[in-house]
C-alpha cells in the first residue's frame, strides 16, 4: 500500500486553500498532488474536523476457530467423518474448505501410513 501524505504537506496544502484563497486546482500543480487527493482531505476536514490520514490497517481475516485445543479434541471424536459432516457438527457457521484448512494445520491426514504398505509388500516377497 502506498504510503500516505506527510500531515506537515497536508496542512500547507489546506492553509494555503483556506487562509490564501488559493484554488484547488493551484494548489495541486503547486504541490503536485491531485485535484481529487485535496478535495478528499477537505471533506474529510469538514466530516471530521481532521485531515490526519486514516492508519493503514492490513486486511485481516476472522478466524472462525479460536481455540486449536478444542479444534484437536473434536478431530478426535469425529476423525471418521468428512469435511462437510464436520463443519455441520462444528458449533456457529463454517464451511467444509475452513476445516480443511484447520485439519492441514494441526497436521491431521487420512493417507495411510507408509510402513504399513512397506510391510505388506515384505510378506509378499
Amino acid at each position: 500500500m502506498p504510503k500516505p501524505y506527510s500531515y506537515d504537506l497536508r496542512q500547507k496544502v489546506v492553509q494555503a486553500i483556506k487562509l490564501d484563497g488559493l484554488k484547488i486546482s493551484e494548489a495541486s500543480q503547486i504541490f503536485s498532488i491531485s485535484r481529487d487527493t485535496i478535495r478528499l482531505w477537505l471533506k474529510r476536514e469538514r466530516e471530521t474536523g481532521e485531515f490526519q490520514a486514516l492508519p493503514n490497517k492490513p486486511l485481516g481475516n476472522g478466524h472462525k476457530i479460536t481455540s486449536w485445543e478444542k479444534f484437536r479434541e473434536f478431530v478426535e471424536v469425529n476423525g471418521d467423518k468428512t469435511q462437510v459432516e464436520m463443519a455441520s457438527l462444528w458449533q456457529g457457521e463454517i464451511s467444509a474448505r475452513t476445516i480443511s484448512r484447520a485439519l492441514k494445520k494441526i497436521g491431521f491426514s487420512r493417507k495411510k501410513k507408509l510402513m504399513v504398505i512397506e510391510s505388506a509388500r515384505k510378506l509378499n516377497d
